[in-house]
């Protein structure tokens, strides 16, 4: 059996059955051609050859199968398929050596997993916070001692307490939102690239948490400015000149 895809490349318009085609130097004649499955975690199921079992494991070097996987009707539910080929297996076996997995099985352990990566990316995200917030309450202590003098000429020339308040919290806010802009913008990158190597990934920007991330920045650049920002405001414009 050929994938879709190899019949196109190998094939074209003609039909394939009967055909040969060599795999591993042996020859293999076609004897269908399987339906379009698209693919599943980056792995192209059509561009794929099925051949059987026995022969492979001749090809591979192998003393048994590693795995078989088993498609069954809807009608039929993953408990009654379970215990079905667990008596089969069994009984041909004569004890218990295998292990089975079903669908569930596999979508359980795929969402423990990535349970598992969100607190992970979360705990990364909360200490990226500190750490920023923490950068932007340095930035604006520094530039508090900076421009203590430049504080007092506003304050000279008739800027009240508010108006430097705010002016300081600002530039907090701006220093917090480009770190947040910049970091979803790495993201996206990111993003962009799993989707283009691994399309089959469920990877895809969400707005409303970028929104919330980036609302997140600002609060925390807010926070991290208060201190700075009522430091400047309360200066006196007299000391604030005379400072050196």
């Amino acid at each position: 059996m050929i994938g879709s895809k190899v019949k196109a490349e190998l094939f074209r318009n003609s039909n394939p059955l009967g055909a040969y085609v060599r795999v591993g130097g042996s020859r293999y004649r076609v004897v269908g051609v399987m339906e379009s499955k698209g693919q599943l975690l980056g792995f192209d199921l059509d561009d794929a050859i099925y051949i059987p079992a026995d022969l492979a494991m001749q090809m591979f070097n192998k003393e048994s199968l590693m795995e078989v996987d088993v498609v069954f009707r809807e009608s039929a539910t993953s408990a009654e398929m379970r215990n079905r080929i667990k008596q089969l297996l069994i009984r041909r076996h004569g004890d218990e050596d295998f292990t089975l997995f079903t669908q569930e099985d596999m979508l359980a352990t795929l969402d423990k997993i990535l349970s598992m990566l969100k607190m992970a990316i979360g705990g990364l995200g909360g200490v990226a916070l500190v750490v920023g917030g923490v950068g932007v309450l340095t930035i604006m202590t520094t530039a508090l001692k900076e421009r203590t003098q430049e504080i007092g000429l506003l304050r000279a020339v008739g800027c009240t307490r508010r108006q430097i308040l705010w002016m300081f919290l600002g530039e907090a806010v701006f220093l917090s939102a480009s770190g947040g802009m910049l970091g979803l913008a790495i993201v996206a990158m990111l993003v962009i690239t799993m989707n283009t190597f691994v399309p089959a990934l469920p990877i895809a920007l969400q707005p409303f948490y970028m929104l919330m991330s980036l609302a997140l920045s600002c609060g925390i650049g807010l926070a991290a400015g208060i201190s700075p920002a009522m430091h400047a405001a309360g200066l006196n414009p007299i000391d604030a000149l005379r400072s050196q």
